[in-house]
């Protein structure tokens, strides 16, 4: 078995905390589909966060994957995990006496792997396993979504993301079907390309769109920035969390313009590494949408990106049917909520700062997110006050379960505002780490199993296969090469 080192690397990535065995193969499918159609050297990255009796399902998942050529996959738990990310914040302290100064070890390893949930700090993992491993860019799927079919055969977004991440926009665009880009931005490189989802809604507020629709709309439209008028809250909650509706994929269309973010996932997103190893997502803890920052630096920076309908199948999972995963999951809504007093003032600085967000080779300067989302901290907590009052009435109002919600958030206000200040402090934080984090990432494959496999070499070689390290260095989990 070989794997062609020269070959452009790539980092397909399925970050999970549940049992998702069907998602594994279909991801597979889709690493193996890639590698054959487009040459490149495919890293399957499964970050699982799931039980123990769960991740042996996974592994054995794993493991019945086909042998493919080019395709090697990574599968680690969050020990495995925390090794990688303390030997990388151990060697970033060092070598930046400033970080050291700013940020304990076990802050930016807490940023990083936090003891609950968190969407963006998932995320930021795979960054920094994505630069460890030499990829040039980063494929994200979900674990509660599946892939659509056309004539017998899955439809996989990969096709039109390896088409055009990276390149310059003017050679991208014999990549897509429509072309709209202003000539303005053809010397930049697309820097995200990506689609939706068709089916459920991104979030479990079906139940309540059909109990109350004017309470849906009162309670999605607290999302909505300070100020806004009935009529932009309104639109706001139509094009919310709906994806791109149920239409099946008939035949492809990708366009090649500045983003259209609103009909963009995470579930069905690629970035290039320019993007994600100069600026990372908010690690806000139990906080549904923390994950969407970087759509808004794209498309505010003035950087291109494609945007196709080979959109996802999004299904909701029994656990988050459960009486716990309700309450869970709407603690999660109503953080979302509270973020967007720090948000919206961000993202209104980004889209006032435009093009200056980027330097002369048209990257992102991280030190100006900093600044804005230090700047945001201080907000006035008055409109997240209003915020819980408007959702606890909402809810009374539903009755039932979601009283019982409001009675257990009624007691926890406090904690959950101070909360929502501290998120987005800690992303100040992280961004100015984040430069010196990605670097120490960049030096860290010798310490993973099968490291020779990750620098780039001019011919084949041997590619070996196992769950283990080599004698003498630490292993962060099961690195097969199928090859």
């Amino acid at each position: 078995m070989t794997v062609n080192l020269a070959a452009r690397g790539i980092c397909l990535a399925l970050p999970t905390n549940r049992a998702c065995v069907p998602a594994i193969a279909d991801i597979g499918a889709e690493a193996a589909w890639a590698a054959r159609e487009f040459g490149v050297r495919v890293h399957l990255l499964i970050l699982d966060s799931a039980d123990a009796a769960t991740r042996a399902e996974h592994e054995k998942a794993v493991a019945d994957l086909p042998a493919v050529p080019g395709v090697l996959v990574h599968h680690l738990d969050e020990e495995q995990q925390r090794a990688f990310l303390r030997s990388v914040i151990d060697r970033a302290r060092t070598a930046t006496p400033d970080l050291a100064a700013a940020a304990g070890a076990d802050r930016l390893l807490d940023l990083m792997l936090p003891d609950t949930v968190s969407y963006g700090a998932c995320t930021n993992r795979v960054f920094l396993f994505a630069a460890a491993l030499g990829c040039s860019s980063l494929h994200r799927r979900d674990s509660d979504s599946t892939y659509q079919e056309l004539d017998g055969a899955p439809v996989f977004p990969i096709h039109h993301e390896l088409r055009s991440i990276g390149r310059r926009a003017a050679d991208a665009a014999s990549g897509v079907t429509h072309h709209t880009l202003d000539p303005a931005h053809a010397g930049k490189p697309v820097a995200l390309v990506g689609s939706s989802f068709i089916g459920e809604l991104s979030v479990d507020l079906g139940e309540v769109r059909a109990l109350d629709p004017e309470v849906y709309e009162q309670v999605v439209g607290l999302w909505a920035a300070t100020g806004s008028t009935v009529e932009e809250r309104r639109k706001l909650v139509a094009d919310s969390f709906t994806g791109n509706g149920t239409d099946p994929f008939t035949r492809d269309r990708a366009v090649l313009d500045l983003p259209d973010i609103w009909r963009i996932d995470m579930c069905n997103i690629a970035l290039d590494r320019e993007l994600y190893e100069r600026v990372p997502l908010p690690p806000a803890t139990d906080t549904i949408g923390s994950d969407y920052f970087l759509h808004h630096l794209v498309l505010n920076a003035g950087l291109p990106g494609v945007t196709h309908n080979r959109n996802i199948v999004n299904h909701y999972t029994s656990e988050r049917r459960t009486d716990a995963g309700f309450l869970a999951y709407q603690l999660r809504f109503t953080k979302f909520l509270l973020s967007m007093l720090y948000l919206h003032p961000v993202y209104d600085a980004l889209e006032a700062a435009g093009g200056a967000l980027l330097d002369e080779d048209h990257r992102v300067r991280p030190g100006a997110v900093a600044g804005f989302a230090r700047r945001a901290a201080g907000e006035d907590r008055a409109e997240n006050h209003r915020r819980l009052a408007v959702l606890d009435r909402a809810y009374r109002g539903l009755g039932g379960r979601y009283a019982d919600f409001a009675d257990h958030l009624l007691p926890r206000r406090e904690r959950l505002l101070d909360e929502a200040q501290a998120d987005i402090e800690a992303f100040a934080l992280l961004v100015d780490a984040w430069g010196p984090l990605v670097a120490a990432a960049r030096a860290v494959p010798p310490t993973l199993p099968d490291a020779d496999l990750l620098a780039p070499a001019p011919t084949s070689v041997p590619a070996s296969t196992g769950a283990s390290g080599r004698p003498g260095r630490p292993t962060t989990g099961r690195s097969a090469a199928h090859a």
